[in-house]
């Protein structure tokens, strides 16, 4: 899976093959075969562990931010901008899987026909990244409905893509794609200006409140 994700962060999912695999790592194309069944669910295995990594990381790194001040407004805005910033945090400590992540969508790697648990696996991390996208717009304005969690999607997914994403799909020869891919801190501090801006402009709708107690813990 390692050998997968740095072939797909290199090359792109055009240049991951069963054979390639086995050259990268040794292993015979039927040892690879009978662990995963196919190279679509074995991609979708490596994609899978990646987004599940980088949320992992952006959870906690929306957690120490909440908590930093207590719940409050400011501490709703600064756990956005944490969530925000994952991305660049998540391209230090795997470089290759945000590269990945960033300029190859899962359906460039998926094929149809998935195993039912490996569908059933990629749907509960689209709900766990719902369940984030809600928290935090419940942090900021009391409310979760669409209106809401479009705005926190433009700042948490839209924003970061766009300010990431040429440093994170420059081309890059192969054995560079594991190395440590740094955003220059001068995108970064832009961003999180960017994302605090957003903010300060209310979901359209109902009047929102003040976060409350229960906020980050929901």
């Amino acid at each position: 899976m390692d050998a997968a994700e740095r072939l797909v962060a290199g090359s792109g999912p055009d240049g991951v093959t069963i054979r390639g695999l086995a050259a990268a790592t040794g292993v015979s194309n039927g040892a690879i075969y009978h662990a995963f069944g196919s190279l679509p669910v074995l991609l979708g295995r490596v994609w899978l562990r990646a987004a599940g990594d980088f949320l992992d990381l952006q959870e906690t790194a929306v957690q120490k931010a909440a908590e930093s001040e207590g719940p409050s407004a400011g501490a709703a805005m600064d756990a956005v901008a944490a969530a925000a910033d994952a991305p660049a945090a998540f391209a230090l400590r795997r470089p290759a899987a945000a590269r990945m992540l960033m300029g190859v969508s899962r359906e460039q790697l998926l094929g149809p026909g998935l195993p039912d648990q490996l569908a059933a696996d990629l749907l509960a991390l689209d709900r766990r990244l719902l369940d984030l996208l809600k928290r935090l717009a419940r942090g900021m304005w009391g409310r979760a409905d669409a209106a809401a969690v479009a705005v926190i999607t433009l700042c948490v997914v839209d924003l970061p893509t766009a300010a990431f994403r040429r440093a994170l799909t420059a081309p890059l020869a192969d054995e560079a794609a594991t190395a440590a891919t740094p955003i220059e801190a001068d995108t970064r501090q832009r961003l999180e200006a960017a994302v605090r801006a957003v903010l300060t402009i209310p979901p359209p709708g109902r009047p929102g409140r003040r976060p409350s107690t229960a906020t980050t813990k929901d």
